[in-house]
Order: C-alpha cells, then sequence, then structure tokens
C-alpha cells in the first residue's frame, strides 16, 4: 500500500535522501498504522497521551491552542507531505501538546518516536539519514516558532497583518499571492478576533497598500507594510 503514496514520501522531509527500496524496508521494521479522518474530526487532543508523529498523506490539519477563555487560535494549517507531533515525540511528558483538527478528509500514517532513534536490528544505512532528518525538522521547527513569537511580539493589527503579508511575498517572490490561510484562520494565527481584522484589511485597501479578492492578495506598497512594523 506504501507504493500508493510513494510521491508523498518524497516530498516529506522525514525521508528525505531515502530511496522507494529503502522505504519499502523501513516500513517493514516499523509497522506504522493509517488512519482515516473526516472534515472537523479531531486527529489528536491537547494533554491526551501521545500516540506517534504523524505523517499526512493526503488532505489538510490544522494545529490548534486554546487559551485561558477557551478561544481558539491556529498555530499551522498542514498539507499533504508534511508532518506534525515532533515537538512531543521525545518529551518526557508524551502527550500532545496542541489539538490537530481535519481541515478536509485526510488520510494520515503514524510512526512511534522509538522506531525512528532505537537502534535498528538490521543495522539499515536509511536509519542514520532518517535521524538526522528528524534534527533538522526539529531545529527548523524551533526557529518556526521564534517566527511566530515575532508576529505576537507586534503591537499593532497593521503590524501584525503586515508582517505576515510579507512573510507570503518572501516565499512566493510574486506580489499578487493566494493566502495559504481563510481569513477566519488568519484571524486564529496571529491572535486577533475576525471583525477586527476583516476592518483592517479594508483600511489598508483604503489606503492603497494592498488589494484583496477573496482569498487572492496585491501588495501596492512594501514600504508602508515596512513601516507598519517598525
Amino acid at each position: 500500500m506504501y507504493k500508493k503514496w510513494k510521491e508523498i514520501f518524497s516530498l516529506c522531509p522525514l525521508f528525505q535522501g531515502i530511496n522507494a527500496d529503502e522505504l519499502n524496508i523501513m516500513f517493514g521494521c516499523f509497522k506504522p498504522r493509517t488512519a482515516r479522518f473526516r472534515k472537523n474530526d479531531c486527529i489528536a487532543i491537547a494533554g491526551e497521551r501521545f500516540n506517534g508523529i504523524g505523517v499526512l498523506l493526503s488532505g489538510e490539519v490544522a494545529v490548534t491552542k486554546e487559551n485561558a477563555a477557551g478561544n481558539r487560535m491556529i498555530l499551522t494549517v498542514l498539507s499533504s507531505g508534511e508532518i506534525f507531533g515532533e515537538m512531543a515525540a521525545f518529551s518526557k511528558f508524551k502527550v500532545w501538546p496542541a489539538t490537530i483538527i481535519a481541515q478536509k478528509e485526510s488520510i494520515v500514517l503514524f510512526l512511534s518516536s522509538e522506531s525512528i532513534v532505537g537502534e535498528c536490528e538490521k543495522r539499515c544505512a536509511w536509519h542514520k539519514r532518517l535521524v538526522l532528518n528528524m534534527l533538522r525538522i526539529l531545529s527548523d521547527k524551533a526557529l518556526t516558532l521564534n517566527k511566530k513569537l515575532e508576529y505576537l511580539s507586534i503591537k499593532s493589527m497593521r503590524g501584525k497583518i503586515s508582517a505576515f503579508l510579507l512573510e507570503q511575498f518572501k516565499k512566493t517572490g510574486q506580489e499578487v499571492f493566494i493566502m495559504p490561510l481563510k481569513r477566519s484562520e488568519l484571524a486564529d494565527f496571529l491572535n486577533v478576533t475576525r471583525p477586527a481584522l476583516s476592518r483592517e484589511f479594508c483600511r489598508m485597501r483604503d489606503d492603497g497598500i494592498i488589494e484583496f479578492y477573496r482569498s487572492s492578495v496585491k501588495i501596492k506598497d512594501i514600504e508602508e507594510l515596512q513601516n507598519a512594523i517598525e
């Protein structure tokens, strides 16, 4: 069955540098499990016992947290080939630090953390590569969390939006791009209310800084976005 997801595995950072034959041997050793989830299903709930690193084979999931008031905040949205649970995989607490919700019908492959770092009885050549990949993923995640803190440290609504738009501009290299998050998801991500976010988007449009239509955004004044962050 794993041949069906060959292309997805090739995109997954956890399996970079590991060829198809090695993947077949790996899954024979690890014996991972797969699970299917419907839209809005909870794949994992914060505080519950951790049950393995998830590799998203198809669909889309949101990693969320709730604050003391019970308001949900989206930390990130993941698509096929991306993983979740890696931050909890090697913690002594062994509980999910965030709630994972299926945004669409999704299929997830779960790997135990012990299978990744445990000693391989067959001394397979790919095992060292797998460990190195995991270390790189954890390092990149730490950098991403620092970026999230940067957004939260910006006091003004316009500054938060501007920082996010500039980040998308840098990723795409285009002044016109499709937003990766819906308006409600972006509000959760920036820890602001949906109505306040929409009002500020309209003000930025009226000020000639951006244009938008549905999920498409055009940056008209990069300098003003940079000024808003400062």
